[in-house]
C-alpha cells in the first residue's frame, strides 16, 4: 500500500488542500519547491549540521530496564525530551526556517497548543534573526506559563486566541486569518495538518526519528525493527516521524495514542478516531470530531498538545487502512504512567508523552518481544499540573 501522498497531496481520500484564493500564492510557491529544497545538497548540509551541533541529534534509545522489567518486554525510549528545546519539534522548525530562508521570505508565523511548538519556532528565528509571531489559545497560555515565557525572551511576540475552547485549533484559526491578511509571511506549520503540501513536509523533516530508531536498534539488538512502535497523536508529528521509515513494513506493528480526556463517550475527549467524520479543517480533508450539521466538537485533554479535534491526513489513511492501530488514553491514566515512569526511570515525561506510555497496561505483551516508544518531550511544562495532582 502507497503511504506517500500524491501530487496533489491525498492519502487515499485524505489531504489536498482546501485554502482560500489568497493563500493559493503560497501554498504553491511551497508545493512547487519544498521537495527540490528538501533534496538538495546544499539543505541536507546545513540541516544535519544543525540537528548535530545545535539540536544535539541523535537523540538516544535508551532501554529502559526496570520498565522492561515490570512489564515484562524489552521497552525502548526514543529520547526526542533530551533534543534542544525539548522535544520532537525542533526536527521541523529547523528544517521549515532553512526553507523559508531560501523562498525569501523574512517573518514567521506560527500555532502552538502546549508550546513546544512556539518555542522551538521562536528558537530558529531568533536563531536565524527572523521576525516571529506565534498564536496560542488564552486556555493554554494559562497552563503552559513555562513555555510561554521562553517564548517572550526568545524575542516572540504572542497573539491570544480567545474564540472557542481558547486552546490550538482556535490558535490555528487566528494564524490562517493572520495569513490571509499578510501573505509575505510564511506560516511554520507544526504538526502533519494543514494544507499539502504541510502534512508530507513536516513528515519528511519528523522522519529523522525512525531513521535513527532503525541505526540505533540494530546496533543494539542486531535488528532494526521492533515490534511495535507506539506514539501519541494530536496532530501527528513525533508519530509520523517515528513511524515514518516503518511504513512499508507490515512486520512493524503501529500504534498510535490519542486522548481520551475524561473518556472516550464523556463529551470531554479528543479521541478522533473514535468520535470523528470525514471533513475537512484547516486547508485538509481528514477525520476531525463534529456534530450533525458539521460543526467542529470542542475537543478536551489534560494535555494542550493533543487536545486538537482532527488528525493529520497520513493517519487518517493509517487509521481508515488499518496499518496502524489507534488507541487511547485518559488524563487519569496518563498522569499514573507518567509519575511510573518518573519514579521507575528517573524521566519526567511530557503529558502528551505519558499517554503513549499509559498504554502498555492495555497491551497484550506477551506478543511483543521488542518495543519502542517514542519519548516525543520532557515534562518541564507540565510540573504545575503535574503537582496539581501529585496527591490525589
Amino acid at each position: 500500500m502507497k503511504f506517500q501522498p500524491d501530487n496533489n497531496g491525498y492519502y487515499g481520500q485524505f489531504g489536498g488542500a482546501f485554502i482560500p484564493e489568497l493563500l493559493y500564492p503560497n501554498v504553491k510557491e511551497l508545493k512547487d519547491n519544498y521537495i527540490q529544497i528538501i533534496n538538495s545538497s546544499e539543505f541536507q548540509e546545513a540541516y544535519k549540521d544543525l540537528l548535530k551541533h545545535y539540536v544535539g541529534r541523535p537523540s538516544p534509545l535508551y532501554h529502559a530496564k526496570r520498565l522492561s522489567e515490570k512489564y515484562n518486554t524489552t521497552v525502548y525510549l526514543k529520547r526526542e525530551d533530551l533534543n534542544h528545546t525539548g522535544a520532537h519539534k525542533v526536527n521541523n522548525t529547523i528544517g521549515q526556517i532553512l526553507i523559508a530562508k531560501y523562498l525569501g521570505k523574512t517573518k514567521i508565523i506560527a500555532e502552538t497548543g502546549a508550546g513546544q511548538h512556539g518555542v522551538a519556532t521562536a528558537t530558529v528565528c531568533a536563531l536565524m534573526g527572523l521576525e516571529c509571531v506565534v498564536f496560542m489559545g488564552e486556555t493554554d497560555i494559562k497552563r503552559q506559563a513555562p513555555n510561554v515565557a521562553r517564548m517572550k525572551m526568545l524575542g516572540a511576540r504572542i497573539i491570544p486566541a480567545t474564540s472557542g475552547s481558547k486552546t490550538l485549533k482556535d490558535a490555528t484559526n487566528e494564524a490562517i486569518r493572520y495569513w490571509i491578511q499578510h501573505p509575505e509571511t510564511y506560516y511554520l506549520i507544526g504538526s502533519v495538518v494543514g494544507p499539502h503540501p504541510y502534512p508530507d513536509m513536516v513528515a519528511r523533516l519528523q522522519a529523522i526519528i525512525s531513521e535513527e530508531i532503525k541505526i540505533q536498534l540494530k546496533d543494539q539488538t542486531g535488528n532494526e525493527n521492533p515490534d511495535a512502535i507506539i506514539a501519541c497523536v494530536g496532530g501527528g508529528s513525533n508519530a509520523a516521524g517515528a513511524f515514518y521509515h516503518y511504513l512499508n513494513n507490515d512486520k512493524v506493528e503501529l500504534i498510535a495514542v490519542e486522548a481520551a480526556g475524561l473518556g472516550v463517550n464523556s463529551g470531554e475527549s479528543a479521541a478522533t478516531s473514535q468520535l470523528g467524520e470525514v471533513g475537512v479543517i484547516h486547508g485538509s480533508k481528514t477525520i476531525l470530531m463534529q456534530d450533525d450539521y458539521g460543526q467542529i466538537v470542542e475537543p478536551y485533554s489534560i494535555s494542550a498538545g493533543l487536545d486538537y479535534p482532527g488528525v493529520g491526513p497520513l493517519h487518517a489513511f493509517l487509521h481508515e487502512s488499518k496499518r496502524a492501530k489507534f488507541m487511547n488514553a485518559t488524563d487519569k491514566e496518563a498522569l499514573q504512567a507518567a509519575y511510573e515512569l518518573t519514579k521507575i526511570e528517573g524521566i519526567i515525561p511530557a503529558l502528551e508523552t505519558a499517554h503513549a506510555l499509559a498504554v502498555l497496561p492495555k497491551m497484550d505483551l506477551s506478543k511483543y518481544n521488542t518495543i519502542v516508544i517514542n519519548l516525543s518531550g520532557r515534562g518541564d511544562k507540565d510540573l504545575e499540573t503535574y503537582i496539581q495532582h501529585l496527591d490525589k
